[in-house]
C-alpha cells in the first residue's frame, strides 16, 4: 500500500463520523505519517474528540484518553508501582499510565499543571518515559493528540514554549458548513454516536511495522535544493519580522520539512512542491511564533503573519 492509498483509505473511513473537514484530516494524517504530534485549538464541541476516536478507531491503535485538570499529578498519566502481595513475601509492580498507548488523546493539556505537562514532554520528544529511576519505552507507533481552549483561561495552565515546540503541527478544526452539520443532525436518530462502530481501516495486527514501512518511505521522499531553499527563505523571514519577538527554530525548520514531505506523500508524490510547503505552513508557524509585545496588544494573529510571509516569498522555479 502506498502512501497517499493508505491516507485516502483512512481518510474515507474517518470522513463517514467526522463530516466536511477533510483539510483536517489530511494534515492529521500528515503529522502521523512525520512521526509528529498535533494540538488542536478550538472552541469545546468542535469535534476534536470525535476526530482523535476515529483516527485511533480507523488505525486499529490502542487508544486512551487523559482528561486534564489541575490535580492530575504525572503518576496519573505515566503510572506507578503498587505492592503485590504473594505467598512467599510481595513485590512491587508496575501499573502502567494512560501514556503507554499507540494513540493518546490529551484532552484540555492547558489545564495540567507545568509538572504534569512536563511528564508529557520526555515521552512526544523521545518515545518513552521515566518511571521510578526506570526507563520505559512507548509503543510505537506512538501519536499523541491534545485540545486545548483558546478562549477559556480560567483554572489553566499556559504551555511553555517547549512544550508547543514539541508539536509538529497546531490546527484549529472551525464550524461544520451547513450540509455537513445537517448530516450531524441526522446522526442523533440514533442512540449511540457513528464513532462507537468505526473498524480499523487497515489490518490492526500489522499496523506497527505498516505506519513503521510507511513513515520511513515519508522520510525518503525527495526535496529539491530550491523547495528547500524556499523553506529556509520562509523560516528566515519569520527571524527577521518585527512582529515577532522570536522566528521559528532550527526544530521548526525540520517540523516543516518532515510535513513537506508526508503532505507530498499523501497527494500521491514521491517528491515534495513548494505548493506543499506553503499549504502546511501555517499549522507548523502557528504555535512556534511568539508576537512581540505591540503585536499582542494589537491583536495580531500568527496566521496573518505567516500569510503576508508566504506573498512577500516568491515561489521558486522548479522541474
Amino acid at each position: 500500500m502506498t502512501i497517499s492509498e493508505f491516507a485516502d483509505t483512512i481518510r474515507s473511513n474517518i470522513e463517514t463520523v467526522f463530516l466536511g473537514k477533510t483539510a483536517v484530516i489530511d494534515m492529521v494524517l500528515a503529522a502521523f505519517l512525520a512521526r509528529g504530534h498535533v494540538l488542536l485549538e478550538d472552541v469545546p464541541g468542535t469535534g476534536k474528540t470525535i476526530l482523535a476516536r476515529a483516527f485511533a478507531g480507523s488505525l486499529g491503535l490502542s487508544f486512551s484518553r487523559i482528561q486534564c485538570t489541575p490535580d492530575l499529578l504525572p503518576a496519573d498519566i505515566l503510572g506507578v508501582s503498587v505492592w503485590q502481595q504473594e505467598e512467599k513475601g510481595g513485590r512491587f509492580v508496575y501499573r502502567r499510565g494512560p501514556i503507554v498507548n499507540q494513540f493518546v488523546l490529551v484532552d484540555e493539556i492547558n489545564r495540567a499543571t507545568p509538572r504534569t505537562q512536563s511528564a508529557l514532554l520526555e515521552a512526544m520528544a523521545e518515545g518513552q518515559i521515566s518511571v521510578e529511576g526506570k526507563r520505559l519505552k512507548l509503543p510505537e507507533p506512538f501519536f499523541v493528540l491534545a485540545t486545548e481552549n483558546p478562549v477559556e483561561f480560567e483554572g489553566t495552565f499556559p504551555l511553555p514554549e517547549a512544550q508547543k515546540d514539541r508539536f509538529l503541527l497546531s490546527l484549529p478544526i472551525g464550524y461544520p458548513d451547513l450540509e455537513a452539520e445537517s448530516r450531524m443532525l441526522e446522526h442523533q436518530r440514533r442512540i449511540t454516536h457513528p464513532v462507537m462502530d468505526i473498524r480499523p481501516a487497515v489490518q490492526a495486527a500489522d499496523i506497527g511495522s505498516h505506519a513503521a514501512t510507511l513513515q520511513e518511505a515519508v522520510s525518503q521522499i525527495h526535496v529539491e535544493p530550491a523547495v528547500k531553499a524556499y523553506m529556509l527563505a520562509l523560516i528566515d523571514a519569520t527571524r527577521q519580522e518585527p512582529r515577532l519577538r522570536i522566528g521559528i527554530s532550527p526544530r521548526g525548520s525540520l517540523a516543516l520539512y518532515r510535513a513537506s514531505q508526508a503532505l507530498a506523500g499523501i497527494r500521491g508524490r514521491d517528491y515534495a512542491i513548494p505548493e506543499d510547503v506553503k499549504e502546511i505552513a501555517a499549522p507548523v508557524f502557528r504555535q512556534r511564533m511568539l508576537l512581540s509585545p505591540e503585536s499582542i496588544v494589537r491583536g495580531v494573529l500568527p496566521d496573518r503573519i505567516t500569510e503576508s510571509i508566504l506573498d512577500r516569498i516568491p515561489i521558486p522555479e522548479y522541474k
